[in-house]
């Protein structure tokens, strides 16, 4: 293991369980090793059935847009 990887490890076991677990999640999702697929929340399920019709479409967020979206979070 790195030392880079232990490190990171180490600030990962002072968060909480729930962070943890996302993060978790997303190492096992980029080793390709991701398990089984979470529950979409049922009230979602239209969003994101909309959301792989547009990608399926080529409908993508434009370059404005996303920019929009991160500024947002600036606040």
């Amino acid at each position: 293991m790195t030392k880079l990887l232990e490190e990171a490890l180490q600030a990962v076991r002072q968060l909480p369980a729930d962070s943890q677990d996302e993060i978790a999640r997303a190492m096992l999702a980029l080793t390709g090793n991701v398990g089984e697929p979470e529950e979409i929340d049922p009230s979602h399920l239209p969003a994101v059935l909309e959301g792989l019709a547009q990608a399926n479409l080529r409908q993508f967020a434009s370059d404005a847009e996303i920019e929009a979206a991160f500024h947002r979070f600036e606040r």
